[in-house]
């Protein structure tokens, strides 16, 4: 089993978080078009709110799904409602686990084994967010456990909040010195397959600083962003897509691979460039996408 297998490619350009204790939120999402929401029942619902928030999920995953890609942050199991959201969205159609504050391998292995065992969670994938020095340190671990057969692992975010809040890193523009540590989690990611996508970007109103971001985050190999605002989609969506150019060049590389002059080689020469067999496998990855994006823009 290749890891392509258990990690296909997916649209991930725009992944919205919606508080479930938000009513008019909830509300909203049918009528919004990111590639994927999570649903959070952790950091964005205080305590006392909690079973109100789940149940309120609930009924909401109860209605027809829309073409998005579903995911439900829960709390941790040691928080004490961990438990209790995995029961209550054990009869519910979504399509993953956001787990939150990984700190190792065991964090993502007890609640595999939990699904594994319990009723209705079988088909679900496991995303995991890198929120704290231990998790940092201990991602490329975090991430092998996608990698072994039937592994749920799917996807990683790293949570640059609390990050900064527990090591006093300033939140600077450009976030200089929390560069080191989203490259850290990116290479573990994908030394086993996993998408990663980039935090989220606090100030709402400064879309222009939204826009670099975004365009650092691509330059540097995410696969998308954490949002928290509908207006954060759009610009998203367009800065991780792949452009015109990224299309054109990547028909270009496929159909040279397969001129009948380039049978059987994996190396060849395009427009005076080596062009190895791993381009022709990025081309047609990113040819992949164009039809995800082409496909989702047809949909009802």
């Amino acid at each position: 089993m290749s890891l392509s297998d258990r990690h296909p490619v997916r649209l991930r350009r725009s992944v919205l978080c919606v508080p479930t204790d938000n009513a008019r939120a909830l509300s909203k999402v049918a009528s919004l078009s990111p590639d994927a929401v999570i649903y959070d029942l952790e950091d964005a619902v205080l305590p006392e709110r909690k079973a109100d928030a789940r149940e309120a999920l609930v009924r909401h995953l109860a209605e027809a799904a829309p073409g998005i890609e579903r995911i439900v942050r829960i709390n941790s199991l040691a928080s004490g409602f961990g438990e209790a959201d995995l029961e209550a969205l054990s009869g519910c159609r979504f399509d993953a686990v956001l787990v939150p504050k990984v700190e190792g391998p065991r964090d993502i292995l007890d609640i595999a084994e939990g699904m594994d065992e319990g009723d209705g969670l079988e088909d679900l994938r496991l995303w995991a967010m890198i929120e704290t020095p231990r998790g940092v340190l201990n991602v490329a671990a975090i991430a092998e456990t996608g990698r072994t057969r039937g592994g749920r692992l799917d996807c990683l975010i790293p949570g640059l909040n609390d990050l900064r809040k527990e090591t006093g890193v300033a939140a600077l523009a450009g976030r200089t010195y929390l560069v080191p540590w989203l490259m850290q989690i990116l290479l573990a990611g994908r030394g086993s397959g996993l998408d990663v996508l980039d935090a989220v970007f606090n100030d709402i109103g400064d879309a222009e600083g939204f826009a670099r971001e975004c365009a650092a985050g691509r330059e540097m190999g995410f696969d998308g962003k954490m949002l928290i605002h509908p207006q954060q989609i759009a610009p998203a969506n367009a800065a991780f897509g792949p452009t015109v150019q990224d299309e054109a060049e990547a028909l270009e590389i496929v159909a040279a691979f397969a001129h009948a002059d380039n049978a059987g080689r994996s190396v060849i020469v395009h427009k005076g460039k080596m062009v190895e067999a791993l381009h022709r496998d990025q081309a047609i990855a990113c040819l992949a996408k164009v039809e995800a994006i082409r496909h989702k823009g047809t949909q009802p």
